[in-house]
C-alpha cells in the first residue's frame, strides 16, 4: 500500500474535499470551513485515504488552521508530514499553525505535543460539557522539531534503497 499526496485545485476539487471532510468531522451538520485550501492524500494514487483542510487563514498575523479526517489507516506517513507543515509555513509565509482536538482524541494529543505544539484547553468551546484543546505549532518550533528531522531521515532511507 503507498500513499501519495497533493494539493487539490482550487474551486471544485478542494470544495469536494472540504466538504467530505467536514462531514467526517461534523456527520450531518452541513458545517463547513469557508475560503480553504485543502491537500488530497491518495492511496494506491487511487482512492481518497485522507484529506487536510487549510483554513481561518489570517495573512496579516500570519496564522491558519489545519483541520483532517482519514478515510485509511497508515495515510499519516513522514511524507505526508512534512508537505503538510511546510506548506502553511513554506509556501504561505505563516508564523504559527493551530489545530482544534477534543478531549477525547488522546492519541492526537500525544502526537501534537511530541512535535512541540503548544496546548491551551478552553471549557465549553465545543458546548456546555465539552471543552477544545487549541494546539499552536509555532515556525521557529517547526524548523527545530521532530518533524523536519523524521521527513529528512524518511527521504534519505528511500534515497538510499532506491540508489
Amino acid at each position: 500500500m503507498m500513499f501519495t499526496w497533493g494539493l487539490a485545485a482550487k474551486g471544485e476539487e478542494t470544495e469536494r474535499l472540504a466538504h467530505l471532510v467536514a462531514d467526517a468531522i461534523w456527520p450531518g451538520k452541513g458545517n463547513g470551513f469557508g475560503p480553504c485550501c485543502a491537500i488530497a492524500v491518495l492511496k494506491d494514487n487511487q482512492s481518497i485515504a485522507a484529506g487536510i483542510i487549510y483554513h481561518n487563514y489570517d495573512q496579516d498575523a500570519g496564522v491558519i488552521e489545519i483541520s483532517a479526517a482519514r478515510w485509511e489507516k497508515g495515510w499519516l506517513t513522514p511524507a505526508v508530514l512534512k508537505a503538510m507543515y511546510e506548506f502553511p509555513f513554506l509556501s504561505l509565509g505563516c508564523q504559527a499553525v493551530v489545530q482544534r482536538v477534543s478531549d477525547d482524541d488522546r492519541a492526537q494529543h500525544r502526537m501534537l505535543t511530541h512535535f512541540g505544539f503548544e496546548r491551551y484547553r478552553i471549557p465549553r468551546l465545543r458546548g456546555r460539557d465539552a471543552a477544545e484543546n487549541i494546539f499552536v505549532l509555532t515556525e521557529e518550533v517547526w524548523r527545530s522539531n521532530n518533524l523536519r528531522r523524521l521527513a529528512r531521515e524518511r527521504a534519505e532511507e528511500r534515497k538510499a534503497e532506491n540508489g
